[in-house]
């Protein structure tokens, strides 16, 4: 079973925040010049709103109270179009900073899809395909507002709390303490409320993978619910899951409302302390009307910034559970990757050499499915792998493609290490060919030039025709240039084990890897395809797993794999007069058919 099912929470590990908070932010970097136009707006806005306070304040103190009405009016026209320059300005700084943040979020989203297709099969083997898709669209979107506030309201509303005690500051010091005096008290709550939020969230963010999972999971087996009538038994598990992810949000939501309360309770002493001091302390007739209004207006000033960056930090600690999920796989090394000073694998021959191979899966080291393996493949020779389910067969053939990198021995492709050849040169020279072939949304055509991407029409149609594959596909609506649905939906399993036949052929590899590729096909396209691979298999090195017995025949060494080894080895005939293990195997098949 995979580390994490739709069933089991991920395993995450443990970073500083203040980490994945400079990396989160370290992608506005790109971006100098756009968010210095928007800090330019942000200053400009500021400037404004911390002016107008100040501007009423003389009109009370002096237009009004010397009846200077020319004077106000021209107070109120500058009042108005200074404000209008600020709503402006507001909508610019929105505008400018959803174009940097989108910009940002496709990044991340690129780079995270472009490093998951580096990583090797191990990390794929451990991980539902929806947990990854839930890190890959969903946490993506959560650092939308983290990274858009992150400008809009985290540096402004740093400077407007600033400027304000300043001005609060110059205008009178005693008043100024009603603000500062429950700054402490801000600071404690919220730093002992995050500590237990982000956990929380944390929670909520693996509950929301394991839906997300166990959806992808249940659309993709849709057939077999259907068939088995197992509805009831999905939507049992899907409510149960659902209701955890209910569960742990409204868990977080809880805590996360902490913040306001917190908020809410120092602003009611910060203002029960500016009429304490204002009046009691220092008397109603120590401070000018004006003075005390603007002083009135600076406190409600000064607590919207708060508030403002408390309902930040809120969303920041929500949403930096998404950002530790997204930065985990970037940091995921790739287990199979070129390593430095590689060449490039020449054209090869074909000739296959493993020198005492041993093998254990990531998930299980301590299991070897290979022990101590070594055979040579001649150029040219067809090898076909029998053996039980579980025995090795497959993985013989994935470490000749190098899906996986070996613990002990070596792997040579006419005479060149595996480890010392880059994949790409490796990998363009080799044909894989599984039970399970994805057929893509796209044409006929589009399907088998996934083989070779540069093929010409004629290669394509030599390919399918080379399969078998040509006069069925002529017969579609419009021949190669059907559409066809994701997963191959409405054509046969034959017809899709023949196309998928095409798209391996077309790139006419030098060495060939068949495992069980004609399993899911019915008697009469095994026979179709048996013969065009038999033209195929002329000159090429071949690797062939299959079940039925029949089918190998022509090989020309047959490896018996079992118990982490090769059992015994030899032609068809031979392995027959033998009557070891192949034998065996052989008889009960037949008499199974009979």
């Amino acid at each position: 079973m995979a580390i994490n099912s739709s069933k089991v929470d991920e395993e995450q590990k443990e970073v500083l925040k203040s980490a994945t908070i400079r990396r989160l932010f370290s992608y506005l970097k790109n971006y100098k010049r756009q968010v210095a136009v928007v800090l330019v707006v942000l200053a400009v806005t500021i400037a404004i709103s911390t002016v107008n306070p100040l501007l009423l304040e003389y009109a009370i103190d002096v237009n009004i109270a010397q009846k200077d009405w020319r004077g106000l009016v021209a107070l109120c026209v500058f009042m108005v179009v200074i404000n209008l320059v600020y709503a402006a300005g507001v909508r610019l700084r929105m505008l400018l900073m959803a174009r940097i943040t989108n910009n940002i979020l496709l990044e991340i989203r690129d780079e995270l899809y472009t490093h998951i297709q580096t990583l090797s099969f191990s990390f794929f083997d451990t991980r539902p395909a929806g947990k990854i898709l839930a890190r890959i669209i969903g946490d993506v979107n959560s650092l939308k507002d983290v990274l858009n506030d992150g400008v809009t309201k985290l540096i402004p509303n740093i400077l407007t709390i600033i400027a304000i005690l300043v001005i609060m500051m110059i205008k009178n010091i005693w008043l100024s303490l009603s603000a500062i005096l429950v700054l402490p008290l801000i600071a404690i709550g919220m730093y002992f409320i995050q500590i237990v939020a982000h956990k929380r969230w944390q929670t909520f963010r693996k509950k929301s993978s394991n839906v997300t999972a166990y959806i992808h999971e249940d659309f993709s087996g849709i057939r077999i619910i259907k068939s088995f009538t197992a509805e009831q038994e999905s939507q049992g598990e899907f409510d149960r899951l659902l209701l955890e992810h209910q569960n742990s949000f409204i868990h977080a939501v809880r805590l996360a409302d902490g913040f306001s309360a917190v908020i809410e309770v120092t602003w009611g002493i910060g203002t029960f302390l500016l009429y304490f001091i204002g009046i009691s302390v220092l008397g109603v007739d120590a401070v000018p009307i004006g003075t005390f209004t603007a002083f009135a207006m600076y406190l409600t000033m000064f607590w919207d910034p708060i508030q403002n960056l408390a309902g930040f930090y809120n969303k920041l600690i929500t949403n930096l559970s998404a950002a530790e999920r997204i930065f985990e796989i970037l940091d995921t090394p790739a287990e199979v990757a070129d390593k430095p000073g590689v060449t490039e694998l020449p054209p090869i021959k074909g000739e296959v050499t493993f020198d005492h191979v041993s093998f254990a899966y990531s998930d299980d080291p301590d299991t070897l499915v290979l022990k101590d393996v070594s055979f040579t493949a001649a150029p040219g020779e067809t090898i076909a792998l029998v053996g039980p389910t579980g025995a090795g067969k497959t993985t013989i053939v994935n470490l000749i493609s190098r899906f996986y990198d070996i613990e002990q021995g070596k792997i040579l492709i006419d005479g060149y290490d595996l480890t010392k050849v880059s994949m790409n040169s490796l990998r363009r020279q080799m044909g894989v060919m599984t039970q399970d072939n994805f057929i893509f949304h796209g044409t006929v055509r589009d399907n088998i030039l996934y083989g070779k991407l540069d093929a010409t029409n004629e290669e394509v149609i030599a390919a399918a025709k080379a399969v078998n594959a040509h006069d069925f596909i002529m017969k579609m609506e419009k021949g190669y240039d059907t559409e066809l649905k994701e997963h191959g939906a409405g054509l046969s399993i034959g017809q899709r084990q023949l196309i998928a036949f095409a798209r391996t052929m077309v790139s006419m590899p030098k060495i060939l890897i068949l495992d069980e590729a004609t399993s899911s096909i019915d008697t009469h396209t095994e026979i179709l395809v048996q013969r065009g691979i038999e033209a195929l298999l002329a000159g090429r090195t071949s690797f062939v797993i299959a079940h039925r017995l029949s089918t190998i025949q022509n090989a020309d060494r047959i490896f018996v794999i079992d118990k982490g080894g090769i059992l015994e080895q030899g032609s068809p005939a031979e392995l027959m007069e033998k009557k070891g293990a192949y034998y065996k195997l052989y008889m009960a098949q037949f008499a199974e058919l009979g």
